[in-house]
């Protein structure tokens, strides 16, 4: 059963000090290039406008921003104020001067028009938010058409070596890492939410019913992670 949306809210407002961090260790590094990899496939060119949902502290916004550059428009949705608050200060420090908007929002209920934003990224979102199929429907409806929107988040791997690998690195790694910082409880939440998460298949399935008219799922990292590739007609 997924929490309730004030838990997992307090969740990432406690993870927030030293959620960079973690993610650093946690991947060996690697979650810059898989971000890489999602704002590419977004479709984010210079002057869109562009949407980040579940921004956490603003790396994939950040990494649109410089693609849209200064003609272009980001706004980077968190319901986490905490996340937002480092979101807007890591910002502030880049020079020259990034062209994002910080929203603290709802992604079951986004305060935007239909068909405003030219292409949408979401990097360890979906797999948190209470109502899957309603957060795909709102991106649908704010994007334009012909628009795309890329997600990256974990991944059910297919591979039974691969499966009980990513089993082990969470129980192992991942959640004793997090207990040096006092945060055993925050980061044993990734295994049940995991266990909860739409296989890719399931994914493409839940994209076509929102309304997108092509859906790619792109197993990556072995497996381990995933990037839905969204286009509307």
């Amino acid at each position: 059963m997924t929490p309730p949306a004030t838990e997992i809210r307090d969740i990432f407002n406690r993870i927030a000090p030293v959620y960079d961090q973690l993610n650093n260790w946690l991947s060996l590094g690697q979650h810059k290039i898989w971000k890489l990899m999602a704002v590419k496939w977004s479709g984010a060119k210079p002057g869109n406008i562009c949407l980040d949902l579940c921004c956490g502290s603003g790396d994939i916004a950040q990494l649109v921003a410089k693609k849209v550059g200064n003609t272009g428009k980001v706004y980077g949705v968190d319901f986490s104020s905490a996340q937002l608050g480092i979101a807007k200060t890591r910002a502030e420090s880049h020079y020259p001067p990034l062209s994002i908007n910080w929203i603290e929002a709802d992604v079951l209920n986004l305060p935007w028009d239909d068909n405003y934003f030219d292409s949408a990224t979401m990097g360890y979102g979906l797999r948190n938010v209470t109502d899957i199929p309603r957060c795909l429907q709102e991106l649908y409806r704010v994007l334009k058409p012909g628009a795309k929107a890329a997600i990256l988040d974990f991944n059910h791997p297919t591979q039974e070596t691969i499966r009980t690998f990513q089993q082990w690195y969470l129980d192992n790694i991942v959640v004793p890492t997090a207990k040096s910082f006092g945060l055993t409880e925050e980061y044993a939440y990734i295994a049940p939410s995991l266990d909860r998460f739409p296989t890719g298949q399931q994914q493409l399935e839940l994209a076509h019913q929102a309304g997108f008219t092509t859906a790619t799922h792109y197993p990556i990292a072995a497996g381990m992670m995933g990037v839905l590739v969204l286009s509307k007609g």
